[in-house]
């Protein structure tokens, strides 16, 4: 095993899967030349030649159109929007023509296509470049949706999301790029669809994804110095959703924290509250409480933007809030 960052790794797992498969391609906005708008790509122009690493216009209606485009006749695409932000720019592309294209075909067509996306707050990037939008397509039935919250991940979900014959929606988080992890090409965390269990715990369960996992373990970190054991789940991917290793944990613990970046309305939390409640009514000890982003725009300013996010704090009150 080799220690390499959250950027290093995603970087890696194209570099591998397209040495491996040469269908993949990559389009985008500077991901060829510039090495894409957080370093992702840098020098794959070089391995793997410009008709395999495109740059494309400043559209990414067109970005994710060539892409679905490209992915029914027989390559296996990687299109990458700048920000989770301008999703809305493609929306009919990918939820009215990627997400249904298999299904209006009778599964003679398929869409095997990966966007790669940047999304969260951490560099008061302002409101317009720093939303939690993974519930728009969540909300969508045949979208995949990734979020890695480790090195390990953003390289092995990349890679698994490479082989599906599903579009799968890779958000990464912005400010985890320069994150450092061990990273064993040969052996993943947990198979595709499986959540893991980061820190056991028997008092509380702790259930996150993305950057919102870093920061469930450091409240779970300050609370076992009070003599409380809270166990931390990282979701991983939101579809699939492995709803069976929540339950396992939160029937033993009696208690649910959900914790998400996304603002508290309407979110994935939300529904990941619900589900916890209809399937572990009988084991509750407490309410299942979110805890999640302001319903407001990202603020620009440093302090206001990180005031408008769950902190680890803020969760270790939470879950004081719920023990006797």
């Amino acid at each position: 095993m080799s220690e390499t960052t959250y950027r290093d790794a995603l970087r890696q797992a194209l570099d591998d899967a397209m040495g491996a498969d040469s269908t993949i391609v990559v389009l985008g906005e500077e991901v060829g030349r510039y090495g894409g708008a957080y370093g992702v790509t840098k020098g794959l122009i070089e391995r793997h030649g410009a008709d395999r690493v495109i740059d494309a216009p400043i559209s990414e209606a067109a970005i994710v159109g060539a892409a679905v485009g490209a992915a029914m006749t027989g390559l296996r695409p990687v299109a990458e929007l700048m920000y989770v932000d301008f999703l809305g720019l493609a929306m009919d592309q990918l939820a009215n023509q990627a997400a249904k294209i298999r299904y209006m075909f009778g599964g003679q067509v398929g869409v095997p296509m990966v966007l790669r996306t940047q999304g969260g707050t951490g560099r008061s990037a302002g409101a317009q470049h720093s939303q939690s939008l993974e519930a728009w397509s969540v909300h969508t039935p045949g979208l995949r949706v990734a979020m890695p919250a480790t090195v390990s991940d953003a390289y092995h979900l990349l890679r698994h999301a490479l082989t599906l014959p599903d579009p799968v929606v890779f958000i990464e988080h912005k400010a985890l790029y320069t994150r450092k992890g061990g990273l064993d090409p040969a052996a993943p965390d947990a198979p595709w669809g499986r959540a893991v269990v980061r820190r056991p715990g028997r008092n509380v369960t702790l259930v996150a994804y993305s950057r919102m996992v870093h920061s469930a373990l450091e409240a779970a970190a300050a609370l076992a110095e009070a003599g409380i054991e809270a166990e931390v789940i990282d979701l991983r991917t939101l579809n699939p959703l492995d709803m069976e290793t929540v339950a396992a944990s939160v029937t033993r613990t009696g208690r649910a924290v959900v914790v998400s970046e996304a603002c508290l309305t309407g979110g994935v939390a939300a529904e990941i509250a619900a589900r916890i409640q209809e399937d572990c009514f009988d084991w509750l000890e407490e309410p299942v409480i979110r805890v999640a982003g302001e319903d407001v725009p990202i603020p620009v300013s440093p302090g206001l933007e990180a005031a408008s996010i769950p902190g680890a704090p803020l969760i270790a009150d939470a879950v004081r809030m719920m023990l006797p």
